[in-house]
């Protein structure tokens, strides 16, 4: 890298972090918090603008080389390969959660892919007719009757709780368990995971721009709704839209996501972040 691109990078990425700490510094000063889900709007609007700088300079570039280079079939291989290991950390949040019946299938898909799918190369076990789940530890605080606490974007990985913020390290490490001794090849695999999430997000930017005038605020409103829907495995309770802690423009973001079932893909995936809990 010469010192032309050096400073390019430095300047794409200096933008964006002194919208972190003028936030942090006005944030007592002026607020937008329209939401009260969100009373730390203005440090969210901030770290979201910074996540997008280091987004574009660093991890897009990456995806979009990985994309076009990598075969679909190399793709979908690495793909299995990390949900594999995943399917663990899945199956130890379903028993924790008591769903032992959801558990059990969890470690058994593991099983299957990582004998008859060599080592989780090959997805066996979907073909076999075995439900892949979506588990972790946020989830499985929810369960215990943890709330979720204001809206969070934590950094690099994006939209959270804080209750799912707080699980976000151990989710990291349930999700990549079993990881070379080797330093060097510890990281090589850590690197490839990163940009192959990424890469699977390539086409939610323009869901995602073309769903508000305000990105921030329909990726947020997107986050806690999907998130609900997760935490309640598909059936959340009914709510009542003129409840403070149902704003219209959440009601607004539901009927959006309803009309575009492309979007809702697309966003989803985006709002996995760069944790790889979802591939």
């Amino acid at each position: 890298m010469n010192s032309g691109e050096r400073m390019t990078i430095s300047k794409t990425l200096r933008q964006p972090l002194l919208a972190v700490v003028g936030a942090l510094v006005l944030g007592g000063c002026a607020s937008t918090n329209d939401d009260p889900r969100d009373p730390w709007e203005g440090y969210n609007r901030a770290m979201y603008s910074f996540n997008e700088g280091v987004d574009k300079t660093v991890f897009k570039p990456l995806a979009i080389g990985y994309d076009e280079v990598a075969p679909l079939p190399v793709k979908v291989t690495i793909g299995n390969f990390f949900g594999n290991i995943e399917d663990v950390w899945t199956g130890v949040n379903n028993l924790l959660q008591g769903k032992g019946g959801d558990g059990m299938s969890d470690l058994g898909r593991v099983l299957i892919n990582s004998t008859l799918g060599i080592f989780g190369v090959f997805d066996v076990a979907t073909e076999m007719g075995i439900e892949k789940h979506d588990e972790d530890l946020g989830q499985t605080l929810a369960v215990w009757g943890v709330g979720d606490g204001p809206y969070f974007v934590v950094p690099f990985f994006g939209p959270r709780t804080l209750r799912d913020a707080a699980a976000l390290p151990a989710d990291l490490y349930g999700n990549s368990w079993a990881q070379p001794a080797d330093i060097a090849a510890r990281n090589s695999a850590t690197g490839l995971k990163l940009v192959h999430t990424r890469a699977t997000l390539l086409g939610a930017d323009r869901a995602a721009s073309q769903g508000s005038l305000d990105k921030y605020v329909y990726i947020r409103d997107f986050y806690l709704q999907q998130r609900r829907y997760e935490v309640y495995d598909g059936q959340p309770p009914r709510e009542r839209f003129d409840d403070a802690r149902a704003p219209a423009a959440e009601h607004h973001a539901i009927h959006a996501i309803e009309a575009d079932g492309v979007a809702v893909g697309a966003m989803r995936l985006e709002l996995a972040g760069l944790t790889g809990n979802r591939p």
